[in-house]
């Protein structure tokens, strides 16, 4: 592992958040109290500011080095932004409502991410040519968020049914939500999708527990089943369909690197604690944590599983690394008793 401080001082946290094939990276640094900054690492830390408001963290970043995520406005309410490489933030809007939140970001400058309409209730949207919001509706419920877009504009997340069941979506250019399905359980949401239309994400099982998987075509392979124990989420996906994500065992926290039909599993302490990206150079960035602090972190997907012998290597609970809007920790806020939390726990 590398370690990547991203400007962090002294008792600060950090965590990279997403990686270009440039080496950008788009990061979060919170101090001691839990207010966070967010922040682009272009050879040095530039802090990207906020809306008006206190606080604002990173989600995603694209080739040209165009930053999305969420700031606070002069009015406190927490908005998507975008910050075009070398310009200011800008407030992305909503679909009527007071927040949004920014997800994703494609190579076109398109921005995925949800946002409250004028019924109260959020909706997953992407961003067209000329700004404007589309809301890309639900499976037939209230609610939906998206978390990843491709170059192609194709969008994923996670959608309510009329059941009240949530499950991945995958929403192509002009078409309607297509529901993914699950493995089984009654739970699945999507976080990434890679320009060859492979879908990452978790889904619940039949007897409960959470297993990764990676959807193509149709078919959704269960990643969790090659881990063989645990509750594991898969994160991103990079455009050889390298798949990285997180694995819950009790208290330690593993991450995981699917790459060429190979899973290698890292012990706690071995390889990162959070697991957010990899990018098409197999840079795998995220964070690792020492103590009570997170400090943000690479490595590379092809590093080798560390062999330990007796003992288990426990980091202590701080984060669940899980996916937005299926009881998955995504930001730090609450709207009409749904969590959201940032990474940072």
């Amino acid at each position: 592992m590398h370690e990547l401080p991203l400007g962090a001082r002294g008792t600060e946290a950090s965590i990279a958040v997403d990686i270009n094939a440039r080496g950008q990276m788009a990061g979060i640094i919170e101090d001691e109290y839990g207010h966070q900054r967010a922040i682009l690492f272009d050879k040095r830390p530039v802090e990207l500011g906020t809306l008006g408001g206190s606080e604002g963290f990173t989600r995603g970043i694209n080739a040209n080095g165009d930053v999305v995520g969420t700031a606070q406005n002069a009015a406190g309410y927490w908005r998507a932004f975008v910050v075009r490489h070398g310009q200011r933030m800008q407030d992305v809007g909503t679909l009527g409502g007071n927040s949004s939140y920014g997800a994703a970001i494609n190579n076109a400058g398109q921005v995925a991410g949800f946002s409250d309409t004028s019924d109260g209730y959020y909706r997953a949207f992407v961003s067209g040519g000329d700004g404007a919001l589309r809301d890309l509706g639900t499976l037939g419920g209230k609610i939906s968020y998206a978390a990843g877009i491709n170059n192609q504009g194709a969008v994923v997340g996670t959608a309510a049914r009329a059941d009240g069941y949530r499950h991945a979506f995958l929403t192509e250019p002009g078409g309607s939500m297509q529901d993914l399905g699950t493995l089984g359980g009654r739970i699945s949401s999507a976080s990434a999708i890679n320009d060859n239309g492979v879908v990452v994400g978790a889904s619940e099982m039949p007897d409960r527990r959470w297993h990764a998987f990676m959807w193509n075509k149709g078919k959704m392979v269960d990643l969790g089943a090659l881990i063989g124990y645990g509750d594991s989420y898969a994160t991103a996906v990079n455009q050889a369909g390298h798949v990285v994500g997180s694995i819950r065992v009790g208290d330690e926290r593993r991450s995981f690197v699917y790459r060429d039909g190979k899973m290698t599993v890292h012990r706690g302490g071995y390889g990162l604690y959070l697991v957010n990206a990899i990018n098409d150079q197999e840079l795998v960035i995220g964070a690792y944590s020492v103590g009570n602090k997170f400090n943000a972190a690479t490595m590379v997907s092809s590093q080798p599983a560390v062999v330990t012998h007796g003992g288990q290597d426990l980091l202590g609970l701080i984060a669940l690394v899980l996916l937005a809007a299926t009881g998955v920790v995504a930001y730090r806020r609450r709207y009409r008793g749904i969590a959201l939390r940032t990474t940072m726990g």
